[in-house]
């Protein structure tokens, strides 16, 4: 039993890593041609639509995918009745947004281009529901190879359709299409390879036993999308839709790794940590190899990308998003600690602790309001070296309270798992202390290129070689099973 655990997991770690690399280099080229092809004001207007689109996903899913993966042995009534009122909250949701468009123009300072935009957009709502279900399905069998082949399909074939658009200069229109065409070739493929098909019942018992975590964890949601998306909204209401743009390319790129490694901890971790609640000893030993194992990804991507940041802006974009670089720095700096928080919310919900993780949302968004109060002022401070400056002095602040939040929720998982704050900090310190040697180093090394490519050429080569060969003169056990994971050997 233990040794099939084992391999579950390291399986399905493998593929959800297939499936994020994967996805995120192709994002990454489909991005890199719309960042040069579309104006800052086009991202504006996309990064307008999506603050309405996340908080209307939420509804959706009303956090019953989190309570899915953390019942033991959910039925198949349990799955349909969970489709079929994301379907129907879904179609309602669509009617009362496409009435409420000229609102959502109305918020951006009436700009009527936002209207039919958001109207196509908003469908993405139904497609996206009727595949909540399935990727679930999937990732609690710990079997997501087609979860990683819908979304490389869906990729492929909406980055073309984007591609197409923006060259053919179409506008923000590019971005729409590009979602909306994702979403039907994910759906198609899930629903032509699985053999699994909804009862044509709905149980409200089922809903009803699901409602505890599951309202806890979309509240909690709620709140998480809030103040990831408030920003963008009093961005583009008080400071305008070009500064909007530049804030949007920033959090768009920091969250191809942001996003992807808690998504893949998620979809990973938590259907195995299920499995072991009930078993203290072996819960505390697993969480502290999860420890380890986020710690070694977690720490040199986040801080190198940092680190590099300029150079791959220009490498892609040349200058034209210079002002987005600063963004997009503390933005990964937010997203390392917010990436912790996800990971120990992994422990406590895997253990029921739902009710725990609402409050520590609580708690973040109070310090998050308090924050944009204080730099709310501040926000639309512009130099002319500098059309950011105001954003900047609001993201210092967001970090600030993201930092505190992590401490904090630190301290209540420790004591949920009953182990100590040491052994937390053990297990993060090995990766964090060579990051930070290996890093002047990579500086030094690219010390007068000039050329952007190659300089970043050089720095993720010596950072690369110097990381991985530390780990292997120091015996690392977490990167050996890393790359046993990897290429499919027994793990031990």
């Amino acid at each position: 039993m233990k040794s099939n655990l084992k391999t579950r997991t390291a399986g399905s770690l493998k593929w959800n890593l297939v499936d994020k690399l994967s996805t995120q280099v192709l994002y990454a080229i489909t991005g890199i041609v719309l960042a040069r092809e579309l104006s800052q004001e086009d991202f504006g207007l996309v990064g307008a639509v999506l603050v309405f689109q996340a908080f209307a996903s939420l509804l959706v899913d009303s956090g019953f995918s989190f309570a899915l993966l953390q019942k033991q042995r959910p039925t198949r009534l349990d799955y349909s009745s969970v489709l079929w009122f994301n379907l129907a909250v879904a179609a309602t949701l669509y009617v009362i947004l496409f009435l409420g468009a000229p609102l959502v123009a109305a918020c951006f300072g009436g700009d009527e281009r936002l209207i039919p935009l958001s109207r196509v957009m908003f469908l993405s709502l139904i497609l996206n529901a009727s595949i909540i279900v399935q990727t679930n399905r999937l990732m609690k069998a710990m079997d997501v190879r087609m979860v990683a082949a819908s979304n490389f399909i869906g990729l492929v074939a909406g980055g073309l359709t984007g591609i197409y658009m923006a060259l053919a200069g179409y506008g923000a229109w590019a971005v729409v299409w590009q979602t909306i065409v994702m979403g039907a070739c994910k759906a198609i493929v899930l629903w032509t390879s699985t053999r699994w098909r909804p009862m044509a019942a709905i149980s409200w018992t089922s809903l009803r036993g699901f409602f505890g975590i599951g309202s806890k964890m979309m509240f909690t949601s709620f709140l998480n999308t809030l103040f990831q998306y408030i920003y963008s909204f009093f961005i583009g209401n008080r400071v305008g839709l070009v500064s909007l743009g530049y804030y949007t390319q920033a959090d768009k790129w920091s969250k191809m790794g942001i996003s992807s490694l808690s998504q893949v901890l998620t979809s990973t971790f938590i259907p195995t940590l299920s499995a072991v609640q009930d078993q203290p000893e072996r819960f505390r030993l697993i969480c502290s190899k999860m420890n380890r194992f986020t710690s070694y990804l977690l720490f040199p991507a986040m801080i190198g990308l940092m680190v590099m940041a300029r150079p791959i802006f220009h490498t892609l974009f040349g200058s034209k998003w210079d002002p987005s670089i600063i963004l997009f720095q503390l933005l990964l700096l937010r997203g390392i600690f917010t990436v912790l928080i996800s990971l120990y919310n992994n422990y406590l919900l895997a253990l029921g602790h739902a009710r725990t993780i609402m409050h520590l949302e609580i708690v973040r968004d109070s310090v998050a309001v308090i924050a944009i109060i204080i730099t709310l002022p501040y926000m639309a401070l512009t130099h002319a070296d500098d059309p950011v400056y105001g954003i900047t002095i609001l993201l210092w602040g967001q970090v600030a309270a993201t930092v505190f939040t992590w401490g904090l929720s630190l301290i209540f998982t420790v004591r949920a798992i009953g182990t100590r704050l040491m052994s937390f900090v053990r297990d993060m310190l090995p990766y964090v202390a060579l990051t930070g040697l290996i890093l002047p180093i990579m500086h030094l090394a690219s010390e007068g290129v000039d050329a952007a490519w190659l300089k970043l050429t050089v720095e993720v080569s010596v950072g690369a070689t110097l990381y991985i060969g530390a780990n292997l003169l120091l015996r690392s056990r977490v990167q050996k099973q890393v790359f046993d994971y990897l290429r499919g050997r027994k793990i031990d």
